[in-house]
């Protein structure tokens, strides 16, 4: 488990290795600005969800502990402000963001319900257990990757190599040391290939509940389209697919198909100031040495974390 003091000794490394006060963990010149930046992201963000549901460690800790049914809105807002403020923050804020997770997961322990795959029933679990936080790590940067290169020209396996590498530095504010995380890309992606066939992967009743909950709730407003949720299943590993039982009609596949050509026709046309997520268009700003961010980049940042500025929490 990630104790208090394992992640301030990751965060010591963050710290010594980070662009910078003002840049951040990361920075302009990093291939991980480079993709997170990209509205387009948000195509994996029912894959990533999935895919962590399907550990059911993971199932169990939000089913007993999230308020995703009540405030799914407000789930999305959370989870996506952890990950710009790590990506995008200044680095007061980025460790900021890095420690208020750690808390939080501190608080998620319990014991599994029922037996699920290799987990007892009774069977203890703790979200800031290494296994989990590994898997949650891996599906946010593999799921990244995969929604980029379904519209925009995929990574050089350099690129593909700097990306691992700093996504390993992104895994340290997660408390996860060097030891935790494969060496290279190649490991990387045995890694989840390993992970896609194995038991530790099995879909719980409460995953398929929670998955039946956000992809075909009881309320029409906030049900993805068929098209999205037909993109999500098709970007699934084929054993997890069935698990969910999400069933795909003849014309969700069609939708799909038609979104993603009309979106890799039109995404890359787009003006920065749309195309680029608001956290990363803050950043910018905060490079440029403005204070504030503009209104249209608050009104970004309220669609994507739910408040108008990333940083404004960042101090201390």
């Amino acid at each position: 488990m990630v104790s208090e003091r394992d992640l301030e000794l990751a965060l010591d490394k963050v710290r010594a290795d980070a662009a910078g006060p003002v840049p951040g963990v990361f920075g302009p010149d990093t291939v991980t600005w480079r993709i997170d930046r990209e509205a387009v992201i948000f195509l994996g963000a029912g894959r990533a969800l999935l895919l962590q549901l399907a550990h059911p460690w993971v199932a169990a800790a939000i089913a007993e502990h999230s308020r995703t049914f009540a405030d799914p809105i407000g789930r999305f807002h959370r989870t996506f402000d952890i990950v710009f403020a790590m990506v995008f923050g200044s680095l007061d804020r980025a460790l900021l963001s890095s420690r208020q997770l750690h808390r939080r997961h501190a608080m998620i322990v319990g014991e599994m319900p029922e037996t699920v795959g290799p987990f007892a029933a009774g069977s203890r679990y703790c979200a800031n257990d290494v296994p989990s936080l590994r898997w949650v790590h891996a599906t946010l940067v593999e799921t990244a990757l995969m929604a980029h290169d379904l519209v925009l020209p995929q990574l050089s396996v350099e690129e593909r190599e700097r990306y691992w590498s700093e996504s390993r530095i992104f895994g340290a504010l997660f408390g996860l040391t060097a030891d935790d995380l494969p060496a290279d890309w190649a490991g990387f992606a045995a890694y989840n290939a390993a992970m896609a066939q194995s038991e530790v992967l099995t879909v719980s009743p409460a995953a398929r509940e929670i998955a039946a909950q956000i992809f075909g709730g009881t309320r029409p407003w906030l049900r993805p389209p068929r098209w999205y949720r037909a993109l999500t299943v098709r970007m699934l590993p084929q054993r997890l697919r069935a698990g969910f039982g999400i069933e795909l009609e003849e014309r969700d596949v069609s939708a799909a198909d038609n979104a993603l050509r009309w979106i890799r026709r039109v995404y890359p046309k787009l003006p920065d100031r749309l195309r680029y997520v608001g956290p990363y268009q803050e950043a910018q700003a905060r490079l440029r040495g403005e204070m504030q961010p503009d209104w249209m980049t608050r009104c970004l940042n309220r669609a994507w974390i739910g408040r108008p500025q990333m940083d404004a929490r960042g101090k201390g």
